[in-house]
C-alpha cells in the first residue's frame, strides 16, 4: 500500500538535494536514490557519460519473466533562478502544496516512481515482466549524457516505456516534431551611402523569412495537436550602420506534425533561399521525429483503467514540445508519457506539486504496474 507521509518525506528529501542544469551535476541526487533503492533488495547501477552526470538504473527482476518494462522520470531540473519568494530547496509544505525546484518537473515523479515500487516489494506483488526504473541526467538540455545514449549503448532494452514527466494525469499519445537549425547567409559589403554597390546579406535574409513564414506546409490534421510551426529565435548581421551588411544568420524553430517529412520542411527552405541568395548555409543543429501511438496500446488502455480505478478521469492529448517519447521510436520501443505533476508549475518560480496529486498519482502508479499486460 502506498504510504503517503513516507512519499511526502521522500519528494522533499530529493527536493532538497540540488541538480540544476546548468551546470549539470545529478550524481548527490543518483547517489540517495541508489542508497534508498538498494535497500529495498533492488540492482542498481548508475551510468555516467560525462563526470558528475549521473544515470541510476533499477531493475525489479523475477527468474524467468522475459519482458520488460522501463518507468523514467528525471534527476535533472532547470536552473532556480532569482525570483523565489520561498527557497527553492527547503521543500516547504503550505497546504495541500509542496514548494521547491523540481516538486513537479520531475523531483515529484521520482518519487511516486520509488514509493510504487516501495509498495511493490512491501506487500509481495510480483509483476509478470521485468520492471525498469531509469532516473535519467541531461533532461532539460537534450539528454545528450542521459537517455539517448543509454538507449544507443542498449544499456537499457525494454520492450515498452511510461516516461514519468507530465502534468495532471495527462497521457501523452502523440508530439510534433522539431528541427532546430541556423541560416547562415552572405552578401556583398559595400558603403552605406551606395547600398546599390552591394548585396544585403539582412535584406536577404528577411525576405527569406517572410516567405517560410507565410509557406502552408501540407500536413494531416491531428485532434490533439495544433498545426505546424516556424518560431524565428535569434537574428544577427551586419558590422556597423554605414556598412552594407555583407553577413546574416538566423535560427529557425519548426515543429511539424506526424506524416510530415523532415527533407520536406528543408526542401521549402532551400527554394527559398535559392531564389534569393548565392552564398548561404545550413547548419543543422538538431531534429526529432514526430510521434504517435494508438490509443488502443495496453500501455494507454492499462494507464486509463489504472486512473478510472482511483476516480481520475484520464487526459489523453498530444504534446507541442519534443519530449523524449521520441527517442524510443528508432528503437521501435512503444512509449507514452505521463506524470503526476501540477499543471502550469513546471520552470517557474515558486514551483510546487500538490500532495494529492503525489499521492494519487503513487496509486495510480502502482496499480497500473501490478496490472500491465504485453
Amino acid at each position: 500500500m502506498i504510504n503517503k507521509v513516507r512519499l511526502i518525506k521522500l519528494t522533499r528529501k530529493l527536493i532538497q538535494i540540488n541538480s540544476e542544469n546548468p551546470p549539470g551535476d545529478e550524481s548527490a541526487l543518483a547517489n540517495f536514490a541508489r542508497g534508498y533503492l538498494q535497500k529495498l533488495g533492488l540492482r542498481v547501477s548508475i551510468y555516467e557519460f560525462r563526470k558528475k552526470r549521473s544515470n541510476l538504473i533499477a531493475y525489479l527482476e523475477r527468474p524467468g519473466n522475459q519482458r520488460s518494462l522501463l518507468i523514467t522520470p528525471h534527476l535533472d531540473t532547470v536552473c532556480a533562478g532569482k525570483n523565489w519568494k520561498v527557497s527553492p530547496f527547503a521543500a516547504k509544505i503550505s497546504g495541500n502544496k509542496i514548494y521547491g525546484l523540481g516538486a513537479t518537473d520531475c523531483k515529484g515523479n521520482l518519487a511516486c516512481a520509488i514509493e510504487a515500487v516501495n509498495s511493490l516489494i512491501e506487500d509481495k506483488k510480483y509483476l509478470g515482466y521485468n520492471l525498469i526504473l531509469a532516473a535519467t541526467a541531461d533532461e532539460e538540455c537534450g539528454s545528450d549524457l542521459g537517455l539517448i545514449p543509454l538507449l544507443d549503448k542498449k544499456i537499457i532494452k525494454p520492450d515498452a516505456a511510461l516516461v514519468l514527466d507530465a502534468d495532471d494525469f495527462q497521457i501523452v499519445v502523440t508530439q510534433k516534431g522539431l528541427i532546430h537549425l541556423k541560416v547562415k547567409i552572405a552578401g556583398k559589403r559595400a558603403h552605406g551611402a551606395y547600398p546599390y554597390l552591394g548585396v544585403n546579406a539582412i535584406e536577404l535574409a528577411s525576405s527569406v523569412i517572410k516567405e517560410i513564414k507565410e509557406y502552408k506546409f501540407p500536413y494531416s490534421q491531428n485532434k490533439y495537436l495544433k498545426p505546424p510551426t516556424v518560431n524565428v529565435g535569434t537574428i544577427k548581421g551586419g558590422d556597423k550602420v554605414n556598412v552594407v551588411a555583407d553577413w546574416c544568420e538566423f535560427e529557425l524553430d519548426f515543429r511539424f506534425l506526424p506524416g510530415t517529412k523532415p527533407g520536406d520542411v528543408l526542401k521549402a527552405l532551400k527554394t527559398a533561399l535559392n531564389k534569393r541568395a548565392k552564398k548561404y548555409k545550413i547548419e543543422i543543429q538538431g531534429i526529432q521525429q514526430a510521434y504517435t501511438i494508438s490509443e488502443k496500446h495496453p500501455l494507454v488502455s492499462s494507464l486509463k483503467k489504472a486512473m478510472r480505478v482511483f476516480g481520475v478521469r484520464p487526459r489523453v492529448c498530444g504534446s507541442e514540445g519534443a519530449t523524449v517519447i521520441t527517442f524510443f521510436q528508432d528503437k521501435h520501443i512503444p512509449a507514452i508519457a505521463s506524470g503526476f505533476g501540477s499543471s502550469g508549475c513546471a520552470h517557474i518560480s515558486d514551483e510546487y506539486a500538490e500532495i494529492d496529486n503525489l499521492y494519487k498519482g503513487a496509486q495510480v502508479l502502482e496499480n497500473f504496474l501490478v496490472n500491465y499486460q504485453f
